[in-house]
């Protein structure tokens, strides 16, 4: 059913800058903002529930907006918005007109399925900055991981900001969050050796045998690994390195290692 809204200070269009703005609403609320075409399409294919969408007929019209929504079969309330409150709620400089409110998923790491009996997964301990996870979600989808696990996450995995980052890929991935002693208990438990990203005792990442199950795990680029990883680890690995510094982007880093993984399965297969 379409209904129309022409006031910013309707309670829904509130409610919907809530969500967009702050954590403890979208986990009080188990709820959370999408903004974007291809992000509602990959969180409807991800089977997330849409509940409501927002869209402003002079960027997006009725008929794109239900092309976008024919995957799912779900009731979804959709509200025709002004061009005055969706440049309030949007997050973007280039705007596409439509916005959705979803449930979020229970993604702690009991929750958790792996598929396949040797899984490749990556791990990221305390990612704090949007961008980066952004980014190790979209490096995980490109190569296919089996599973994402955030250990002692500091961001909201739907912090809008990671959404955007990540163009949806939050969505395609298989992600779980989990402190660190939790994880490195679960893989273990799991038989997943654990390849720890790190320079302490390590040796060179292509050196290394990824075609078992395997688990790559990154740190900040501040303070790296903690101790507990790094005791606990398969082997320490380490991307030498030809300039001055020492360290790169961390997803840059968990590219480089995810497909050398990568490389040497396909190339067992």
């Amino acid at each position: 059913m379409l209904k129309q809204i022409t006031s910013i200070q309707n309670p829904k269009i509130k409610f919907l800058n809530q969500l967009k703005e702050k954590s403890r609403i979208r986990k009080k609320e188990n709820r959370f903002f999408i903004e974007g075409r291809r992000e509602i399409s990959l969180s409807i294919s991800g089977g997330y529930k849409i509940e409501h969408i927002y869209y402003c007929p002079s960027i997006i019209s009725s008929e794109e907006v239900i092309e976008i929504l024919k995957k799912t079969n779900t009731q979804i309330d959709l509200f025709e918005i002004t061009l005055e409150i969706y440049q309030k709620l949007s997050h973007r400089s280039t705007t596409e007109g439509i916005i959705a409110i979803a449930k979020c998923k229970e993604i702690s790491l009991q929750h958790l399925v792996l598929e396949t009996k040797n899984p490749l997964i990556l791990v990221a301990e305390s990612p704090e900055k949007p961008g980066n996870i952004g980014a190790l979600l979209r490096t995980a989808d490109a190569a296919k991981v089996d599973a994402v696990l955030i250990a002692n996450p500091r961001t909201d995995i739907y912090n809008p900001n990671i959404i955007r980052s990540s163009v949806g890929c939050v969505f395609t991935n298989n992600v779980a969050t989990g402190s660190t002693s939790e994880i490195i208990s679960f893989l273990t438990s799991q038989g997943i050796d654990i390849y720890g990203a790190a320079l302490q005792s390590s040796e060179n990442y292509y050196t290394q045998d990824y075609t078992k199950p395997t688990a790559i795990v990154v740190g900040t680029e501040d303070k790296g690994l903690t101790d507990e990883w790094l005791n606990n680890t398969t082997q320490n690995i380490k991307i030498p390195m030809s300039g001055v510094i020492d360290s790169m982007n961390v997803s840059v880093a968990a590219g480089i290692l995810i497909f050398e993984a990568k490389r040497q399965r396909d190339f067992v297969v």
